[in-house]
Parts: structure tokens; C-alpha cells; sequence
């Protein structure tokens, strides 16, 4: 059992940037895989960065590459999303999630945090 509780979510201005943080506690942090997933109002919930469990491995959809890092910190057990040049279309609940794979699919994700709300404004 891994339980997953995200931080650093807030308003911020077009351009701006945002650091959210996912603290772990559970089982063995290192050994499992890291991602964030975001949800609009009225959208399905999509991939937005995962991370190996090495934090050697990365990948992003399309949309964020250059913008967004992801990383993680296994002697914290943390896993970090930073957000620079933040749009409005980026506004959603930010969600980590944990799991045995570094893949794309929600559905492969076992663990999820309650979310933190991202809101940015034009």
C-alpha cells in the first residue's frame, strides 16, 4: 500500500511557474514508478509526466515538454512536478499517481493522491 498526498498547488498568471510536490509513505517508494495526471472540468483525467523508479527514465505528453520536470527524491520519498510557462489551458486538478510501470495509461496506475488544484489565469 502506497498512500500519496500532493502539495503546491495555487493561482498563478500566464507565464508563471509552479512546483507540486507528492509526498509517499507505504511501501518501498524507490521501487515503484511516478506520474502525474491532470483533469480539466468536463475532460477525461490524461498523462502529463511519469518517472522511472531510478528517476533516470522521463517522459511528458506533447504539450509540456520544455515546460514542465519532472523528478523525485527516493531518500525523500517525494516526487516533483515543476511547471514554468504556465497557460490557462495547463488549469486542472493535478494528480500523482504510483505504480509497478513507467507507462502512460491510467489504468496501470494503482495508487492516487486526492489532487491539487492548478488554476492559471490569462
Amino acid at each position: 500500500q502506497v498512500q500519496l498526498v500532493e502539495s503546491g498547488g495555487g493561482l498563478v498568471q500566464a507565464g508563471g511557474s509552479l512546483r507540486l510536490s507528492c509526498a509517499a509513505s507505504g511501501r518501498t517508494f524507490s521501487n515503484v514508478a511516478m506520474a502525474w495526471f491532470r483533469q480539466a472540468p468536463g475532460k477525461e483525467r490524461e498523462f502529463v509526466a511519469s518517472v522511472s523508479w531510478s528517476g533516470t527514465s522521463t517522459d511528458y505528453i506533447s504539450s509540456v515538454k520544455g515546460r514542465f520536470t519532472i523528478s523525485r527524491d527516493n531518500a525523500k520519498n517525494t516526487v516533483y512536478l515543476q511547471m514554468n510557462s504556465l497557460k490557462p489551458e495547463d488549469t486542472a486538478v493535478y494528480y500523482c499517481a504510483a505504480g509497478r510501470f513507467k507507462v502512460t495509461t491510467r489504468t496501470a496506475y494503482d495508487y492516487w493522491g486526492q489532487g491539487t488544484q492548478v488554476t492559471v489565469s490569462s
